[in-house]
């Protein structure tokens, strides 16, 4: 007799259902996080400002004539960018930084798209229970959260500044990561539904442990925000000292201390080096703890992916400034850092589902 498993499906017809729905997700996810990518490319290119106006249904269309062109570029020429930074730019370079942040608000445009028209027809098909249809329209409000958010992010750098707040762009990137991190556990939830628990004393510690590597990440992830909206890559190009320093010299130089956190470019790169560093060590170190536990092959793979993930992105955080933040660098590393939230989500998750009974 084979004995049953919580990562069976209640029927046929159910599961069908429930893969398609995680399918959908899964595909939003991989949206949201090129829209990270896509955001982090816009902010190198110091692009994020070439639109100034917001207008979420006519937007939707590129300038159509010479004449459209024209009134945007004038518009951006009276803000403290192009005169400060930009001053003498052609139409033709314009034109350049347009497209990055036209592209970046259209595939937002999109992903709403892609979200709510298949919600639509899950829901008419009766394909989604009340309790997943009310977490998804959370998910729906937080995207019109996050376009709200992003032009709020934008409106900064319309006053006195020659770029926008570093406070309103970790929030738009922290909000980012909540919804990315939000449909990837609803999607999980498709395809291993109602998870429980393990009674496990050690896998329940393990768990917590868990808990304490994605908070890390997630802080780790913040930090790095606070590095590219003060352009704080740019310096102390080197690796593992700060100029010669472990600790750079002008760490406390502003006051009240706390700003340094968020306002003193060594002090922020310092600290996201810092954190970076605690966070690989800890994604080895719960690996290792792992190995030492009968867990599942999805459970043990996903804390070896974990490991190796972290690593790679320590590898292509130092590469990325060694040479002084390549377009390309900071881009993969901006999609490395949602990959590693990836995998501990996944472990996180799959803690919770009993482990499978032997057949008997």
């Amino acid at each position: 007799m084979t004995a049953t498993t919580p990562f069976a499906f209640a029927g046929e017809k159910t599961a069908t259902a429930s893969r398609a729905v995680g399918f959908w997700l899964l595909g939003c996810c991989a949206m949201v996080l090129a829209m990270a990518v896509i955001g982090a490319i816009t902010r190198l290119t110091e692009s994020g400002l070439s639109i100034m106006e917001w207008a979420p249904i006519s937007g939707a269309l590129p300038p159509l004539s010479q004449s459209e062109w024209q009134r945007l570029f004038d518009l951006y020429r009276q803000i403290p960018e192009y005169q400060q930074v930009n001053a003498g730019m052609s139409l033709a370079e314009f034109k350049t930084i347009f497209w990055w942040e036209y592209i970046h608000r259209l595939w937002g445009r999109l992903i709403g798209l892609v979200f709510a028209l298949p919600f639509l027809w899950f829901w008419w098909r009766g394909r989604l229970d009340r309790r997943l249809t009310r977490l998804l329209l959370v998910a729906l409000l937080l995207g019109a959260l996050q376009g709200a958010l992003g032009w709020f992010m934008v409106a900064s750098g319309f006053g006195d500044r020659t770029d926008v707040s570093q406070y309103r762009l970790v929030a738009h990137l922290g909000l980012a990561l909540v919804i990315y991190g939000y449909l990837f556990w609803l999607a999980l939830g498709q395809f291993w539904p109602r998870p429980e628990r393990s009674r496990d004393p050690a896998a329940t510690s393990l768990r917590r442990g868990c808990l304490v590597v994605l908070a890390l990440v997630s802080v780790t992830i913040v930090s790095g925000g606070f590095v590219a909206g003060l352009n704080a890559g740019l310096i102390y190009n080197s690796f593992p000292l700060m100029d010669g320093d472990l600790v750079p010299a002008g760490y406390g130089m502003l006051s009240p201390w706390f700003l340094n956190l968020f306002e003193n470019h060594a002090a922020v790169q310092f600290n996201h080096r810092l954190l970076a560093i605690v966070t690989v060590v800890l994604s080895l170190a719960i690996w290792l703890w792992s190995l030492r536990l009968d867990l599942p092959p999805a459970v043990q793979g996903g804390f070896a992916l974990l490991a190796i993930l972290a690593l790679l992105q320590m590898a292509l955080g130092i590469v990325t400034l060694l040479l002084v933040v390549p377009i390309w660098a900071a881009a993969l590393h901006q999609a490395g850092a949602i990959l590693v939230l990836t995998a501990i989500l996944w472990c996180l998750y799959h803690l919770r589902l009993r482990k499978p009974a032997q057949p008997s």
